[in-house]
């Protein structure tokens, strides 16, 4: 089978190399001739552990190929993977022109029946509205030829989105005919023998169903933000809490985490999309607004905790942070709390050192070198006031406390995502703080 994915960002790029990996025929597409370019080199322009090596053997293979023209594949491609960008408007609601332009070209262009397949995380009617773009496009050129529209939406967790990918635990499909259900099943149907599911439904559902899951994971993210700010005034331990909830069958134990809020390319932007689609249609998403609104009061805890702890006065103190990405195994910066923080502490006249794994190139891209970017974690903490875990690396969980404590201008740690123990820290010498203690 031949298919085609239309844009190479995180999404495109994994689903296109992953079906080439099974033994699909796939063109990636995307009207960045430089990234198009630096692909075919070889060259991966996203972090993903196993992403690069499953790129480079496939490509050798011939059966992952990049260009910038979609007209040119139209052609000879049964289905087309509609993966580019939805970003929010001023409003929250999700700009669709993107995923509109790839419809118009489609319509422009297209010769043979084709079925479009939407990847892209997109509003409820979103469908609809590609359906009429790619018509509208027919009719003017006087060509009637059969297409389909569906929707796949994707759950990929990134640092895993290979492994999400090729065992997934379900495959969720929208379509609106047989031909489609059978194109669609056929696509997949390599990944059965793993005895997962495929999902299908009607698209409006599949549609709804990404914004909901997301959603739904924000939700408990903000709920035990708000349980450990609550934890820290009454006195309670919010991991004793967290476990004794999530010991119930009927609640679950993940993303019971507290932390310092949530970031990414995808909870942020469709918990806005959803509350704007249900504004749009006259309805109220009050738990989803105050989700919202919890997430962002917490991206600034790190910075409320620091400045009580020199009483309010941060002007020329030197601050290491140890993170930067929204979440481990990942470069994302994307409505990482990391870069809130950071702004805070630069107004309040601190010196700031940061270091990440992954995520120094893309800080310097966004924020210029308004901080010192370390060599190291130690590096980071050199001659530090206070050092503010914010990404739980694995790295970062077992340093050598000892050497920091010596490099350290005074010994204050605060901890973003609870991976130290307090006993342990206070044993050795440091000033520490959590979340939810």
């Amino acid at each position: 089978m031949k298919i085609a994915i239309v844009g190479t960002g995180y999404v495109g790029l994994v689903t296109g190399t992953c079906f080439a990996e099974i033994g699909v025929d796939v063109t990636c597409v995307d009207t960045n001739s430089e990234k198009i370019e630096s692909l075919k080199k070889g060259i991966i322009p996203i972090f993903e552990s196993g992403l690069e090596e499953m790129v480079l053997r496939n490509t050798k293979a011939g059966r992952l190929k990049f260009t910038t023209s979609l007209e040119s594949c139209l052609n000879d491609v049964e289905v087309i993977f509609s993966a580019v960008g939805t970003p929010p408007d001023e409003d929250g609601s999700a700009d669709l022109s993107y995923v509109l332009s790839v419809a118009r070209t489609i319509g422009r262009n297209m010769n043979n029946y084709i079925l479009v397949v939407t990847k892209s995380t997109v509003p409820v009617g979103t469908a609809k509205k590609i359906r009429a773009t790619i018509q509208e496009e027919l009719d003017k050129r006087g060509a009637k030829i059969e297409f389909d529209v569906a929707s796949n939406p994707e759950f990929l967790k990134e640092g895993n989105a290979i492994n999400d990918f090729m065992s997934p635990d379900r495959v969720v499909v929208g379509v609106e005919s047989e031909r489609a259900e059978k194109l669609m099943s056929t696509l997949y149907k390599p990944f059965l023998l793993n005895n997962f599911r495929v999902i299908f439904m009607d698209i409006p559902s599949a549609e709804m169903t990404k914004y909901a899951a997301n959603s739904m994971l924000a939700t408990r993210i903000s709920f035990m933000n708000d349980i450990a700010n609550l934890c820290e005034l009454v006195g309670a331990d919010v991991n004793m809490v967290r476990s004794g909830i999530g010991s119930d069958t009927r609640i679950g134990r993940k993303f019971l985490y507290p932390g310092i809020g949530y970031g990414g390319s995808c909870f942020p932007k469709d918990v806005k999309a959803l509350i704007k689609t249900a504004e749009q249609n006259g309805y109220k998403m009050r738990v989803l607004e105050a989700v919202e609104e919890v997430n962002e009061l917490q991206k600034s805890i790190l910075f409320h905790k620091l400045s009580l702890q020199f009483n309010r006065d941060l002007k020329g103190k030197v601050i290491a942070l140890w993170g930067l990405a929204f979440k481990p195994e990942t470069d994302d910066m994307r409505e990482a709390p990391a870069l809130i923080l950071i702004d805070q502490l630069l107004k309040a006249g601190c010196l700031v050192r940061v270091y990440d794994p992954a995520s120094m190139d893309e800080c310097k891209r966004r924020i210029g070198d308004s901080v010192y970017y370390a060599r190291d974690m130690y590096d980071a903490a050199l001659d530090a006031d206070a050092l503010l875990l914010v990404t739980e690396w694995k790295q970062f969980r077992l340093p050598s406390w000892a050497v920091i404590k010596k490099t350290m201008n005074r010994q204050v740690v605060l901890d973003g995502r609870n991976i130290y123990e307090k006993k342990e820290m206070e044993e050795l010498g440091f000033i520490y703080s959590c979340i939810g203690k």
